[in-house]
């Protein structure tokens, strides 16, 4: 080509939980049934939705204005219901103008770090969730910045490594935290994110918390949304419904920005974002219109209860599988509905691995299987090949410990149990092998 067509960036935009699904395709292609602990689709794990958020959905169909353009921020009755709502918890306020919608959270995800300046670095949690990591990564044409979550303390952030990396690292101008967290399962106490909130004043820093999995907790474990901790720091919250209703093909998730009037520089980079957002005319309309319908709805409560109860539940049997296998660090899972399984030390090498009869999967592993690659990355392709089971490997979310992520969603509990005592005989003949 007459001149580059790719940025430098491009190369940091990796995926591996989509990318895996490529591998898997090619096993199933094999005759090897593929069991999905790739993603955090519930509803791929069979979870059924209630009938009455379908009813609210079956009356927004009859609406036409459901079918049109919304205006670009979004649908402006929904936009007043969300800022009510964070209002109500009692900290910092917002209206209406300071929410702002996007066709999913990860389109949100990418303009937030789109319209930084690349050096202008965001420093985020590893493992990182892939999203952010990568679209951080590619905006800096640069490795992501990370701090540590300490798996011998319950994956809770290192705030020291975090103090001294801001310090010393001007080109920081924000910090990320994923509470609950994505991939470790961990959520923020209330401790550590008051220490956050004060390194974010010392330094002068934005602070940005994703909080898709806010409503997903497990029973007796305690933090806050940001608007109830930030004071008068300049903060984005990210939230959406993919997760929460559950409704991830509704592509509808959005930012709520909290104390834009503090700092202009952040002022501006927020209308930014909502003039990026006007260039596209606007995100999904329907899904924006059932929100406040949803989130009122008298039997919503409840269903979020139960709905955690029964992730608990499948926590606790994952669990008992799992605890006590030797040559794994099992740490139990808080919050959102995932868990990193990690490798104790120096129990992988390059010799291990799963059998086989299939003549097609030992072909797929020798085309797979390459001399450097991490070890856990090893396992998890011998795993899928052989299993069926299609995990991550954590070497994939942007850190040096070698593990995997599973997911705690599988409704069909017959189903879970016969995945994870797979999953558990697997690791045994693997490192037995």
């Amino acid at each position: 080509m007459r001149r580059k067509l790719l940025s430098d960036g491009a190369n940091k935009l990796e995926y591996e939980i989509r990318q895996i699904v490529q591998k898997a395709e090619q096993v199933a292609a094999c005759g090897v049934p593929i069991t999905w602990e790739n993603i955090g689709d519930p509803i791929q794990k069979n979870a059924k939705i209630p009938d009455w958020i379908k009813e609210v959905v079956s009356d927004l169909v009859t609406i036409d204005k459901s079918y049109g353009y919304c205006h670009s921020k979004g649908v402006l009755e929904t936009r007043e219901f969300l800022a009510d709502r964070t209002n109500k918890l009692g900290g910092v306020q917002i209206t209406a103008n300071d929410v702002l919608f996007f066709n999913g959270l990860g389109d949100a995800i990418s303009k937030l770090y789109q319209y930084l300046p690349p050096t202008s670095r965001i420093i985020g949690p590893s493992p990182a969730y892939s999203t952010h990591s990568s679209a951080e990564a590619a905006h800096a044409s640069s490795n992501a910045l990370t701090y540590k979550l300490d798996h011998e303390n319950s994956w809770y952030p290192d705030l020291e490594e975090l103090y001294n990396k801001v310090k010393y690292n001007p080109n920081i101008v924000g910090i990320l935290i994923i509470n609950p967290d994505n991939p470790t399962g961990m959520i923020y106490p209330v401790e550590y994110l008051e220490k956050i909130v004060k390194i974010a004043e010392e330094f002068d820093l934005l602070l940005i918390s994703d909080e898709i999995y806010m409503a997903i907790t497990q029973p007796n474990m305690h933090t806050l949304p940001l608007a109830k901790m930030l004071g008068d720091r300049p903060g984005i919250s990210l939230k959406g419904i993919s997760k929460e209703l559950p409704w991830p093909g509704s592509r509808c998730g959005w930012m709520e920005f909290y104390n834009r009037d503090k700092d202009s520089q952040f002022n501006s980079f927020c209308k930014s974002l909502e003039d990026a957002k006007t260039l596209e005319v606007c995100s999904t309309t329907l899904p924006q219109m059932a929100i406040p319908r949803v989130f009122s709805h008298p039997k919503y409560q409840e269903y979020i209860i139960d709905r955690n109860q029964q992730i608990y539940r499948r926590n606790k049997l994952i669990t008992e599988i799992l605890k006590d296998v030797k040559g794994i660090k099992y740490i139990e899972t808080k919050g959102a509905f995932y868990n990193t399984i990690l490798f104790e030390d120096d129990v992988l090498n390059d010799k291990q691995e799963l059998q086989t009869d299939n003549e097609g999967i030992k072909k797929l592993l020798q085309e797979w299987i390459t001399p450097g690659m991490d070890y856990d990355k090893r396992f998890t392709y011998y795993l899928l090949a052989t299993k069926g089971i299609c995990i991550v490997p954590i070497s994939s979310f942007q850190s040096d410990l070698l593990g995997f992520r599973v997911t705690l969603l599988e409704e069909n509990e017959e189903m879970l149990v016969n995945t994870f005592e797979t999953l558990r005989d697997a690791i045994n003949e693997y490192l037995n092998s």
